[in-house]
C-alpha cells in the first residue's frame, strides 16, 4: 500500500513538473561564432533581455568555426523542448546549403523557426579616388574598364561576396573580387587603396564619409535603411526589384518544439527587439532590429534559400 501511494506520489510530481510554464530551467543559445561578433552581440542583447523577463537565465554558448555546420548540428539534434536554441544568420540557413552537396542538417526539415531578430543594412561603398558619385556611375564606368575595378569582400562565399556576384550578374558587369578575412580588414583594405568597392554596414563607414574619403552609391535592401534614408537601394536605381543581400540574423529551435514554446520565445523576442536599450544598442552597430512572426522568419527563409543558391551558382562556387 505505502509502495502504491510512493508511486502515485511520484507521477503527480512528474505531472506537475512537466506542466510547469515554460521556461522552468536554463536555456542554453549556441552561437556558431566568437564572442565579439554581430550575431554573438545581438544574441547577448537579446538573450539579457529573455533572461530578465522570463527568470531563468538564457545562456550564450559560442561554437565557432566550419561556417557553423557543427553549431546547427548540435542544435538540429537536440531535444525539442525550448532549451536549446540556435543563434543563425543566412550564412547558415541558406548560403551553406548552396555550397555544401552533404550538410549533416537540412534548414527547413531540421529547425523551427522562432524569430528574425534583426537585419544590418550593408552599404555600395566607393573609395573618393574614384570617378564616380552614384551607382549609375559606376555601373557605366565597370562596362567602359571591365575586370578592371576590385572589390573587397569579408571572404569567398559571405554574403557581400555573394552580394556582388548577385549585382555582376544582373547587369553584366565584370568586377573583381578580393576576398578578405572579414569586414575588418577589407574596408582598411578599400582606404588604403587596394580595392575601390565594398559592401560594409554603417557604423564601419561613417567617419571615412564625413572625412570624404568615402562615397555611399547605394543600400543592398529592398528598402531604405531607417539609419540612413536618403540612400537610395540597388533595387530602386537598377530594376534588380529582388536585390536583398543583408546579413540576417534570428533565433530557431530544433524541429518539433511544442508550438506554444515557439510562440512565447517569438513574443519575447519580438518585446526584446523593441525595447530602447536594445533598439539603441542595434542603432550604434548597424543594426535593425525586426523582432518577426515563426510564419514571417520561414518564409524568408524560402526567399533566402533560393537567392543564395542562384547567387552561389552565378558565382561558380563549390565547397572543397
Amino acid at each position: 500500500m505505502r509502495t502504491s501511494y510512493v508511486l502515485i506520489l511520484a507521477a503527480l510530481w512528474t505531472t506537475v513538473a512537466g506542466a510547469q510554464p515554460y521556461p522552468n530551467k536554463p536555456v542554453r543559445i549556441v552561437v556558431p561564432y566568437a564572442a565579439g561578433g554581430l550575431p554573438d552581440t545581438m544574441g547577448r542583447l537579446v538573450a539579457q533581455r529573455l533572461t530578465e523577463t522570463h527568470g531563468q537565465p538564457f545562456i550564450i554558448d559560442n561554437r565557432p568555426g566550419a561556417g557553423g555546420i557543427g553549431a546547427c548540428e548540435l542544435v538540429a539534434k537536440a531535444p525539442a523542448d525550448g532549451y536549446t536554441l540556435l543563434v543563425a544568420d543566412v550564412s547558415q540557413t541558406a548560403i551553406n546549403l548552396a555550397l555544401y552537396p552533404k550538410l549533416p542538417y537540412s534548414t527547413l526539415r531540421d529547425f523551427a523557426p522562432v524569430s528574425i531578430i534583426g537585419t544590418s543594412t550593408q552599404f555600395l561603398s566607393a573609395h573618393a579616388s574614384l570617378p564616380v558619385t552614384s551607382l549609375n556611375d559606376l555601373i557605366a564606368l565597370a562596362r567602359a574598364k571591365p575586370g578592371q575595378l576590385r572589390f573587397g569582400s569579408s571572404g569567398v562565399g559571405s554574403l557581400q561576396h555573394l552580394g556582388l556576384e548577385a549585382l555582376k550578374s544582373g547587369l553584366g558587369l565584370d568586377i573583381v573580387h578580393v576576398p578578405y578575412k572579414g569586414t575588418a580588414q577589407a574596408v582598411p583594405a578599400m582606404l588604403a587603396g587596394e580595392v575601390a568597392l565594398v559592401f560594409s554596414a554603417f557604423p564601419s563607414i561613417l567617419q571615412h564619409v564625413k572625412a570624404g574619403r568615402v562615397r555611399i552609391l547605394a543600400a543592398n535592401t529592398l528598402k531604405r535603411s531607417p539609419q540612413a534614408p536618403d540612400v537610395p537601394t540597388v533595387a530602386e536605381l537598377t530594376g534588380l526589384k529582388d536585390f536583398d543581400y543583408p546579413p540576417l540574423i534570428g533565433v530557431l529551435a530544433p524541429a518539433r518544439t511544442p508550438q506554444h514554446v515557439v510562440t512565447r520565445l517569438s513574443g519575447a523576442i519580438a518585446d526584446a527587439t523593441r525595447h530602447a536599450e536594445v533598439v539603441q544598442r542595434f542603432t550604434a552597430l548597424g543594426i535593425d532590429p525586426v523582432g518577426s512572426t515563426p510564419e514571417a522568419y520561414v518564409a524568408q527563409t524560402r526567399i533566402d534559400i533560393a537567392k543564395y543558391a542562384k547567387a552561389v551558382k552565378a558565382a561558380g562556387l563549390k565547397a572543397e
